[in-house]
């Protein structure tokens, strides 16, 4: 699934081509790309797609939150931002609801969720939070459009070698109607599409602002998943979960509000 998502994501990147025309990218700029396609398209899609099958929805999308603290942290050791005492005491309480979530994924009540599916799921958010930080610069710099479609053909070209087997080998004939949909959403949807946005985000806002839009993706993973019976909700990962808003909360009050 990783293989083959990377790979019809770069055919869905070339096809502005066919109205907007090639851009150029200077040759200063390609080790940055190769680094973004490295961590953007490889890592965080193995990390991703890895994670979440080992983790809950619920669980996967609360861990997700924690990228705005993330986003801060490498900030602030890059020198584009800096702390303050309402910054720290959020990155405190958020990390410990992110640890809180993780710790407990082990136990019981939580069935759906494992340790190493939860830390691959964090992982995944800090490639996230690395990216909107170091590659801005290069998002500013040309299209959108551009960017992506560098950094998906040589994500896929990474993955062919390692993935093709498993796409040749894989029974397809076993697959039903429902299955065809589910291959068909997760191949399409969420690979070109959300990353397309966020990259025309990080054109016009902070990275920090940018990564605080994450805290609609655990409001949906919550009523989706309940609704369709995938996952139930515990009071302790209610409880974990609000330790993260009002960590990412309090960072993001600490800026002052510019028009």
């Amino acid at each position: 699934m990783v293989t083959a998502s990377l790979i019809v994501a770069a055919l869905l990147s070339w096809i502005p081509v066919i109205w907007e025309g090639r851009e150029r990218i200077a040759r200063s700029d390609w080790t940055l790309i190769l680094l973004a396609a490295l961590l953007m398209g490889v890592v965080r899609k193995v990390m991703m797609m890895f994670g979440l099958s080992r983790t809950s929805p619920i669980d996967g999308s609360i861990i997700a939150t924690i990228v705005p603290l993330i986003v801060l942290v490498v900030s602030v050791l890059a020198r584009v931002d800096r702390l303050t005492t309402r910054k720290v005491a959020g990155l405190i309480i958020g990390c410990a609801g992110a640890v809180a979530v993780v710790v407990t994924s082990d136990s019981p009540s939580h069935e759906k969720s494992e340790l190493w599916g939860n830390l691959m799921m964090i992982t995944s958010g800090c490639v996230t939070a690395l990216y909107m930080v170091f590659f801005k610069p290069v998002v500013s710099k040309y299209r959108v459009t551009t960017v992506l479609r560098a950094i998906y053909t040589i994500s896929a070209l990474v993955m062919l070698p390692m993935g093709m087997d498993s796409v040749i080998d894989s029974d397809f004939s076993d697959m039903n109607a429902k299955l065809w949909a589910a291959a068909a959403f997760v191949l399409v949807v969420p690979t070109y599409l959300p990353n397309l946005l966020l990259n025309y985000s990080l054109r016009y806002l902070k990275p920090t602002m940018s990564s605080t839009y994450t805290y609609i993706q655990p409001v949906l993973a919550v009523a989706l998943s309940v609704a369709m019976g995938l996952d139930r909700l515990h009071a302790d990962t209610v409880l974990f979960a609000l330790l993260l808003f009002v960590g990412v909360g309090m960072v993001i009050k600490s800026y002052s509000t510019n028009k």
